[in-house]
């Protein structure tokens, strides 16, 4: 299937599964979606991924981290859009709840926390927030 914006598709079927209280997600892969998927893990936000392999582009199956019924993911938000792309310099890089969340920055060293940019003091687009 062919989307205009495969992250905010990302964070849709995220959201989807949250709600619906599914153990699992899957996700057609991409490289953008992998390193999505890595921060999410280091950041403890999901229990783990793994990428299935079939004859297009691949799987990712999203394992979604959970404790008494309660999902560790409360909230995601896309930021950048196609439409309307929010770029940031280093210093104002955003906070999401006074530091509970994170915010997931693409920049020329790749894909990382807001946490990451401030520490190499470099910005870029902001494409989602996840509390």
């Amino acid at each position: 299937m062919n989307t205009t914006d495969p992250v905010a598709d990302y964070l849709t079927r995220l959201r989807n599964a949250i709600r619906a209280r599914h153990k699992r997600v899957d996700v057609p892969a991409s490289n953008l979606k992998r390193e999505l998927s890595r921060i999410l893990l280091e950041e403890k936000f999901i229990s783990g991924y793994s990428e299935i392999p079939d004859k297009k582009q691949g799987v990712l199956r999203i394992v979604l981290r959970s404790s008494d019924g309660i999902n560790a993911i409360t909230g995601l938000k896309r930021i950048s859009r196609p439409g309307l792309r929010v770029y940031v310099p280093a210093r104002e890089l955003p906070r999401v709840l006074n530091g509970l969340g994170i915010a997931v920055v693409s920049t020329s060293m790749g894909v990382m926390t807001e946490k990451g940019c401030a520490a190499r003091k470099v910005g870029g687009e902001v494409l989602c927030q996840v509390w």
